[in-house]
């Protein structure tokens, strides 16, 4: 079993900067791939970007050069540092951890980008 908390999320103005933390709990959490999903009201979630186990990373073309995922596997943490931020952003944004047939979701962060 893995828990999943993220946090950093809140309020920002078009152009600023916000990093998001997951803490995650579990055995054997160096094996998962880790991620960052968002979703808005009425649309699927979608992915954001992912961390494998060997630290190879993938970002969506909407954030590419403005954000980066990273993870610390002593702490057992994954970032996502979210740079030029636009309202277009808005969304609860939820940390994955994926392995085999094992899923597992936080219970998500909102990010607004507003002035």
């Amino acid at each position: 079993q893995v828990q999943l908390v993220e946090s950093g999320g809140g309020l920002v103005q078009p152009g600023g900067s916000l990093r998001l933390s997951c803490a995650a709990s579990g055995s054997a959490l160096s094996i998962y791939s880790l991620g960052w999903y968002r979703q808005v009201p009425g649309m699927q979630r979608e992915l954001v970007a992912v961390v494998g186990a060997g630290g190879s990373t993938n970002h969506a073309d909407s954030v590419k050069d403005r954000f980066t995922i990273s993870r610390d596997n002593v702490r057992n943490t994954v970032y996502l540092q979210m740079n030029s931020l636009k309202p277009e952003d808005t969304a609860v944004y939820y940390c994955n951890a994926r392995w085999l047939n094992k899923n597992y979701w936080g219970q998500g962060t909102q990010v607004t980008v507003s002035s």
